[in-house]
């Protein structure tokens, strides 16, 4: 029982040292002298932490499709930072995405259009007319090189 209980005081005083114990009371099968409670709880947040993750993740991706696509009046400016945003946070996605985590984001994705949304509404001053509902399937957000269409327009170099 002390181990338990020192378990417990141990995940209240340093949380890092009481999983480094708890892991080297895993690999021995020591079971019963886990600490369950802070165990699950910490197994728990680590569940919804992946989750925030990659809604945030893929809420990026999202942010600058819509700039790419709508925002014409700052894309010769920024059409380079946006790609290479847009690269950037698929990527990050590509190594973090499970299933069940695209499962959940199949889910969530009108939720985080939405706030995708209202984010480049905000930093477009409400100038440009986004569409309400998501343009793009999941599928689409998630494939490496997929660029919804628009009108490409190279900048003029003067020499």
């Amino acid at each position: 029982m002390s181990v338990i209980l020192d378990l417990k005081n141990l995940h209240e005083i340093d949380d890092f040292l009481w999983l480094e114990e708890t892991i080297k009371i895993l690999k021995a099968k020591q079971f019963t002298a886990l600490d369950l409670d802070n165990l699950i709880e910490e197994l728990e947040d680590l569940g919804s932490e992946r989750r925030h993750q990659v809604e945030s993740m893929l809420e990026q991706v999202i942010r600058h499709l819509l700039l790419l696509q709508y925002w014409t009046a700052e894309r010769n400016y920024n059409e380079g930072h946006w790609r290479s945003e847009i690269a950037v946070f698929r990527n990050q996605l590509k190594r973090k995405l499970t299933t069940n985590l695209k499962n959940h984001l199949a889910g969530q994705l009108d939720k985080l259009y939405q706030d995708a949304l209202e984010s480049v509404q905000e930093k477009t001053l409400s100038s440009v007319a986004f569409p309400s509902e998501c343009p793009y399937t999941l599928e689409q957000i998630l494939t490496p090189k997929w660029l919804p269409e628009y009108q490409y327009q190279s900048a003029v170099i003067c020499t």
